[in-house]
């Protein structure tokens, strides 16, 4: 076959792949590099968790097919989770579905929604699924500002205005990967007044709800009253609980929406490993304070980070919340970009970032930087790109 598939024509070659080349081959020939390139969480989950899965899998009726919507437990515990946490009822039948990590779930709601040639709105610079769950579904993408600053509003109107034709959904993601920014609960009420006179759909990425270093816990975009009647939220265990490679996550909120996900999910899947689901359950069920230490472990590293960076010449801005920090590449090194300077800092510093680039236009001239090393190795990252602001 000569000719290339129709929607990989329509997928770049992924940005971080060249870098994740360079870090493989550098490890192979014995160097050592300190990995902040991806948000993959080096800790642990909870022992009871551990010892949950372990109890599960160890029943013969475990081993069978699950329920592709998620098993009943895992809803009610998410629908408790909510009520809970933000003050939000949830029908776990209707308003609740299991999915196999919020990037699949993400990916899978945009082919149930889109008819090829719609229009979606997504932040940019932004985490990839948001743009690109959405354009193997035939979408087309127009960008709005990731920054929810003065013109947000200015920029979303004059794209449901001016484009042709009218925009069907509206992704935002905060806390964000990759810029860090948040909102308060005013910001969703300003939005959801926007959506439901515009008729937009709006789809909420609350991957990092747990992570936020100031006062204010993070809010969720369901706790704006009328908020279910155009909006779905997305959630993960993957940070909250160290879960990563579990793949569970959620969509929680307008049943219309989670209908549509629900039937196209049971084309696909039985759902994730029954005993992960039980453990699942047990981490949203029981003790809390894992969370908090994750919470605390993360801002440790962040000020680590931004004052050891700092020291060696580079101003890391400081992040209020997720396990990245948003950093713009140093003035020496600017003219390069963000693709070159990763590659720059990987064989020079032996430290690996996401160049800025991959998470779309507006990235360029920043890196992401994952909290994802211990103290010490953070440390050890700040004086190898002493060293290489020096050598500049």
């Amino acid at each position: 076959m000569t000719e290339e598939f129709y929607r990989i024509q329509r997928l770049p070659p992924y940005v971080f792949a060249e870098v994740n080349a360079m870090k493989a081959a550098a490890r192979a020939r014995g160097e050592d590099i300190v990995d902040l390139g991806m948000g993959n969480p080096d800790g642990m989950p909870p022992a009871h968790v551990i010892a949950k899965l372990a109890e599960v899998a160890a029943k013969p009726t475990a081993h069978r097919y699950s329920a592709s919507k998620g098993i009943p437990g895992l809803r009610k515990a998410q629908s408790a989770y909510y009520q809970r946490r933000f003050g939000v009822d949830l029908d776990p039948d209707s308003e609740v579905i299991v999915t196999l990590g919020s990037k699949e779930g993400l990916a899978n709601l945009a082919q149930a929604i889109t008819a090829p040639g719609d229009v979606v709105l997504t932040p940019n610079p932004s985490y990839p699924i948001h743009h690109f769950g959405f354009i193997i579904a035939g979408a087309a993408i127009r960008s709005i500002p990731a920054v929810p600053g003065p013109d947000f509003f200015d920029r979303l109107e004059k794209a449901m205005r001016y484009t042709v034709p009218r925009p069907k959904v509206l992704v935002i993601g905060y806390p964000s990967n990759p810029t860090a920014q948040v909102v308060d609960l005013a910001f969703y009420e300003k939005l959801v007044t926007f959506a439901r006179e515009a008729g937009l759909t709006i789809i909420s990425d609350l991957a990092y709800a747990e992570i936020y270093f100031g006062d204010a816990p993070t809010p969720s975009i369901l706790q704006v009253e009328g908020a279910k009647d155009i909006a779905v939220e997305f959630t993960s265990m993957s940070k909250t609980y160290s879960m990563a490679g579990w793949r569970i996550g959620f969509a929680v909120g307008n049943a219309s929406l989670i209908g549509a996900l629900t039937r196209v999910k049971s084309y696909l899947d039985y759902g994730a490993f029954t005993p992960i689901q039980a453990a699942a359950c047990a981490a949203l069920n029981g003790p809390q304070d894992c969370v908090e230490a994750n919470r605390q472990l993360y801002k440790k590293r962040r000020d680590v980070m931004v004052e050891s960076f700092g020291r060696a010449g580079w101003q890391i801005p400081i992040p209020e919340a997720s396990m990245f920090a948003w950093a713009p590449i140093p003035e020496t090194f600017r003219h390069l970009g963000s693709m070159e300077f990763s590659k720059r800092l990987l064989t020079e510093a032996h430290v690996a970032v996401a160049p800025g680039v991959g998470f779309g236009e507006e990235g360029e001239g920043f890196v992401r930087l994952a909290l994802v090393e211990n103290e010490q190795r953070l440390r050890q990252a700040a004086r190898g790109v002493k060293a290489m602001l020096a050598k500049a």
